[in-house]
C-alpha cells in the first residue's frame, strides 16, 4: 500500500468559517512564522495581548499549547490542542477537541478543527485558514464572538511580520 498525503476536505458553509489572504511573502517565511515558537508568539494573538508558546510539537499527535496575557505576568489558557496533520511547508491541521495530553476536551468557547493551507501565488502566498465546527450552532457562536475580526487581525499581524 502506498501512503499519500491527507487531502483538504471540502468547505461546508453550515459548519465552517474561512478566511483567505494573499500575503506578499514566500510560503517558507509563513511556515516558519507558524512553526517557530518565538515567531508564532509575535503575531498569533491580537495586540496588545501577548502570547507564550508552551508546546509546538510539529507531528501528528503533537501538542500545541499556548497561553495569553494582558500584562506579561498573569497567563491564561489560549489554545490547548493536538496536531492532526503536518505537511511540511504547505499545511497544518490541529484540533482543540482533543487537548495536548490527548484527553477529549470541551473547550470554551467552541471546539474546532483548524486547517492552515499555504499555496504559491504570483504575489507571494495564498493563505487560507478553515475553521471547522461540530454543529451549525457552534459555527454561529464562533462567528458571533468575532471570528472574522479576530482571525483577520492576527492574519494582518502575520502578514506584517513576514512581508
Amino acid at each position: 500500500m502506498t501512503a499519500r498525503p491527507a487531502r483538504t476536505r471540502h468547505l461546508d458553509p453550515g459548519l465552517d468559517l474561512q478566511i483567505e489572504w494573499i500575503i506578499r511573502a514566500p510560503k517558507e517565511k509563513i511556515w516558519a512564522a507558524w512553526t517557530t515558537p518565538d515567531q508564532l508568539a509575535q503575531w498569533w494573538i491580537p495586540a496588545p495581548l501577548t502570547l507564550r508558546v508552551d508546546a509546538l510539537e510539529l507531528s501528528p499527535g503533537g501538542a500545541f499549547s499556548t497561553r495569553m496575557s494582558d500584562d506579561g505576568t498573569n497567563w491564561h489558557p489560549h489554545v490547548d490542542a493536538v496536531f492532526l496533520v503536518v505537511e511540511e511547508g504547505h499545511r497544518l491541521v490541529f484540533t482543540n477537541a482533543v487537548n495536548s495530553s490527548w484527553h477529549p476536551a470541551l473547550p470554551d468557547p467552541v471546539a474546532m478543527t483548524t486547517e492552515i493551507i499555504l499555496a504559491d501565488h504570483a504575489d507571494g502566498t495564498d493563505y487560507t485558514a478553515v475553521v471547522r465546527h461540530g454543529s451549525p450552532e457552534q459555527r454561529a457562536r464562533h462567528e458571533e464572538l468575532g471570528f472574522f475580526d479576530g482571525w483577520g487581525t492576527v492574519t494582518d499581524q502575520l502578514a506584517a511580520a513576514v512581508e
